[in-house]
Parts: structure tokens; C-alpha cells; sequence
């Protein structure tokens, strides 16, 4: 019966080669001087903090999310939108957007501006609460409100699909 069940267990186990469809999201925290980072799983399922990108130039920047996007099988990029709590667009959020554009022109990835109100305020509680349990590795509120805004992106994803699932049945 234990050779049975192991059996089956090896028959229906995925194989090990790579899908070669890029499938993670790739979340930014835009700032002027540094960009945080964070990457979904493949199955889009959770994100992790990947790091703060410190900016030099606009050229230097596009080519080192060009090789993040590659490395990591980036299919889809958001970006944060600073919009006012009100609501309305300033110039940080212009800035976002165009950067925006010029990425998606420029690595042919699909870019989406997403909100991103209060993801550095719920960052920044992340940060504190981890400073007081873990002193030895400090975080850094850009790559985790790069993350916070991807984990509310794939959290709204899966609650609509589910919701248009529930619709179907």
C-alpha cells in the first residue's frame, strides 16, 4: 500500500522544466530617488519584497528593470499612482505616469498605474513592527510598499475571478 500511494504521488508530481510563459507581476514604489521593488510568485498568488533600486539616470534605470523583468519572467509591471488622498493627480503622479509609458515602450511590457494611497503608511507599520521583533535585518519601506501594493492587486484579482466563478455557477 506505501509503494501505491508512492506511486501515485511521483506520477502526478509536476515535471521540473520551467514554463517558459513569463508569469510573475512585478510591483514599483516610484519614487525620484529610489524605486521599490517587489515580485509575485508564478502563480500570482503572493508577492515578496525584492529590493530598492537606488535611481542614477533615466537610461541606467529602464536597463536595470529591463534585466530585473528578464531575470524574474516578468509578464505584466505595476506601477504605483501617488494620487492625493482626495483622489486627484499631482505631479508625482504625472511624473509615475509617464515613466510609466516610457517603460512599457521601451520593454514592451504591459504597464498598469495602480492606486497606491496609504501603501507607504501601511509599509511603514510593517517596518516598525518587524525593527522591534528582528533588529538584524532592517527592511526597507520602499520595496515593502512595492509589496503591499502587489498583495492588494493580487488579493482584488482573486476576489473578482472568484466572484465572476460564482456568477457562472
Amino acid at each position: 500500500m506505501t509503494s501505491a500511494t508512492a506511486r501515485s504521488i511521483t506520477r502526478s508530481a509536476p515535471t521540473a522544466t520551467p514554463d517558459p510563459e513569463p508569469r510573475r507581476i512585478l510591483a514599483i514604489d516610484y519614487g525620484r530617488k529610489r524605486m521599490g521593488l517587489a515580485v509575485s510568485d508564478e502563480l500570482q498568488m503572493t508577492g515578496q519584497p525584492l529590493f530598492t533600486l537606488v535611481r542614477t539616470n533615466r537610461r541606467n534605470d529602464l536597463r536595470r528593470l529591463r534585466e530585473i523583468c528578464r531575470k524574474h519572467g516578468v509578464a505584466r509591471i505595476l506601477m504605483g499612482h501617488p494620487l492625493h488622498i482626495t483622489g486627484e493627480a499631482g505631479e508625482m503622479a504625472d511624473e509615475a505616469a509617464q515613466f510609466a509609458e516610457r517603460l512599457q515602450k521601451e520593454l514592451g511590457i504591459e504597464v498598469k498605474l495602480v492606486d497606491e494611497r496609504l501603501t507607504s503608511w501601511e509599509a511603514e507599520q510593517i517596518v516598525a513592527q518587524h525593527k522591534s521583533r528582528n533588529r538584524r535585518k532592517k527592511l526597507s519601506i520602499d520595496d515593502v510598499a512595492a509589496a503591499v501594493l502587489l498583495r492588494e492587486y493580487l488579493d482584488r484579482n482573486r476576489a473578482h475571478a472568484q466572484h465572476v466563478a460564482a456568477e457562472r455557477e
